[in-house]
């Protein structure tokens, strides 16, 4: 089954493009939960962390150097990375994603 971020990615559906490689892209969250908030998708469709592979190591750190990319071109050096891993976390589109959120202070623990 095609994921919600796959058409977004074959631009199927449209969305707020803030960066895009071969590997990864990434957009605005339609539900933002921060003044910032953008999703690091991988053009190759990984359900979640969980799914990932041992050969998929190199794809998540580009991954995660991209949340850093991202929000450190939109003014942001302080801002917090989570993903959900299955729908009992919150998982909703299982296509794996990184979170990225800054503009606001956070507590610990999330949720």
């Amino acid at each position: 089954m095609t994921s919600l971020f796959t058409k977004i990615i074959a631009r199927q559906i449209p969305a707020d493009i803030v960066y895009e490689d071969d590997l990864a892209i990434a957009f605005k969250d339609i539900h933002p939960a921060a003044p910032f908030h953008v999703l690091v998708v991988p053009k190759r469709e990984i359900v979640n962390i969980d799914a990932m592979s041992d050969d998929d190591a190199a794809l998540f750190g580009h991954l995660i150097a991209t949340c850093k990319k991202v929000a450190n071109a939109a003014g942001h050096r302080e801002y917090r990375i989570t993903a959900n891993v299955g729908a009992a976390v919150g998982q909703s589109v299982f296509h794996h994603h990184f979170h990225v959120m800054a503009g606001r202070p956070f507590s610990w623990p999330p949720g």
